[in-house]
């Protein structure tokens, strides 16, 4: 991406790959910005939206047509910068008007040399993508804007998929850190340790853990068991994050080493996607993906309906029809237990006989509804079975071992896991 840092509006194109432009004016820095272009449907947490590094090259499409009313503060950024790849609205606002308004949205694309584009009769394009899918596109502003469209369409082109691409250690932390209980209204002593791999985590994710009196220790995409154990963790979170989950070889190995082990696991977005790999499922490229704070989700185990906070656009190939063993069948039974009810893709999964389940939505909601945010609380619930169990076995065996007579796969994982299957694939839809 090219940028020149000026906030003086000028012409601007949108080119998608399959030719289709639409025009408008400069927003935020012009130049050249190159990416997917998909749509997000939230009518607020525009902050949040472009300080998620799930949005990692990505042109992001706000579908509410009015965008930046209330600017822009240094509390409600979601990580260190903005990570959308270029930004695309139909009608900015003229000022912003919020008691905690800091500056302005266009100034802080300005400042970060995001380039965006404004005026686009996003309702058009966004009808477009849906019916086309998520495709590359490009936004170029100022003199770029002047190229021949043949020429601005062959540098679309020619940028890489998103299918194949690897970024989840390009977003993330290179150093570990920690968020402490006693930082978020918390009192007395944790009571539980979270070892958090980071592969694009949105900030308020370990904050909702530290207010639940979990100590989260956020580690970087590329941390090795030892450095999970080095931690001394109660259980272990993968977050959410951009890219094709099927580059995430080296998260899969290390997540099956922490299943092996018998560690309880909480996966969401990315995080869901990487524990259908490690159970042996496929992935695959969601036509246009779900982006939003409004998207309903079916919990098949209550039947209660959620109303959640999503961005993805790749998803686990699992099999809608009760518990199965899965292919890895050192890891038991699994079973979906979340279905998105616009298209019925899985939205989260539950193991049976291992301490694991994951979501495709996230429960943080930094911005969207909080319907969700008890699974921090089941996973809590987790982490003190385990520890329950853990400290009856070493208090009393003898007693242990006459209520439970055969071994769990969790326990006999270790001693009994050959090397890994290869995994189911299914085509992109």
């Amino acid at each position: 991406m090219s940028a020149e840092t000026t906030s003086a509006t000028a012409p601007a194109l949108l080119v998608l790959e399959d030719g289709r432009t639409f025009r408008g004016r400069s927003y935020g820095a012009r130049g050249t910005a190159l990416g997917e272009a998909v749509f997000a449907t939230g009518m607020t947490g525009y902050q949040e939206t472009i300080t998620d590094p799930s949005y990692a090259r990505q042109l992001v499409v706000q579908t509410a047509p009015h965008i930046g009313n209330t600017g822009v503060n240094d509390d409600d950024a979601e990580s260190r910068k903005i990570w959308v790849a270029g930004y695309v609205v139909r009608d900015p606002a003229r000022r912003a008007s919020n008691w905690r308004s800091e500056r302005s949205l266009d100034d802080e694309l300005v400042n970060q040399g995001i380039v965006g584009i404004q005026g686009v009769d996003t309702r058009a394009l966004t009808r477009h993508l849906r019916e086309r899918g998520a495709m590359k596109a490009g936004i170029f502003s100022g003199e770029a804007a002047a190229r021949p469209a043949a020429e601005l369409v062959a540098e679309v082109t020619a940028q890489p998929s998103m299918e194949g691409s690897r970024l989840a250690e390009e977003v993330s932390v290179t150093e570990a850190y920690v968020v402490e209980p006693a930082d978020h209204g918390w009192e007395g002593e944790p009571r539980f340790t979270v070892a958090a791999l980071d592969l694009g985590i949105k900030a308020m994710t370990p904050v909702r853990f530290a207010e639940r009196g979990i100590r989260v220790h956020v580690l970087p995409a590329t941390a090795t068991f030892e450095d999970v154990q080095a931690v001394s963790p109660d259980g272990m979170f993968m977050s959410n994050g951009p890219g094709d989950p099927a580059t995430a070889d080296r998260q899969v190995l290390l997540l099956r080493k922490v299943l092996d082990a018998g560690l309880p696991f909480f996966g969401i977005c990315f995080g869901n996607q990487i524990l259908g790999r490690a159970l042996g499922f496929g992935t695959y490229k969601l036509r246009y993906g779900h982006r939003g704070i409004n998207v309903p989700v079916m919990d098949r185990r209550t039947g209660k309906v959620e109303i959640t906070s999503q961005n993805h656009g790749f998803a686990v190939d699992a099999p809608l029809d009760g518990p199965t063993l899965a292919p890895e069948e050192r890891f038991g039974r699994v079973e979906v237990s979340h279905v998105c009810l616009n298209d019925d893709v899985v939205e989260g999964l539950a193991c049976l006989d291992i301490p694991a389940f994951s979501v495709q939505f996230h429960p943080e909601a930094a911005a969207g509804p909080h319907d969700a945010a008890t699974l921090f609380d089941r996973f809590s619930e987790l982490m003190d079975a385990r520890g329950s169990q853990t400290g009856a076995a070493a208090e009393s065996p003898a007693e242990t071992a006459a209520e439970s007579p055969a071994e769990s796969p969790a326990e006999t994982a270790t001693e009994t896991a050959a090397e890994p299957a290869s995994e189911t694939t299914k085509e992109s839809k």
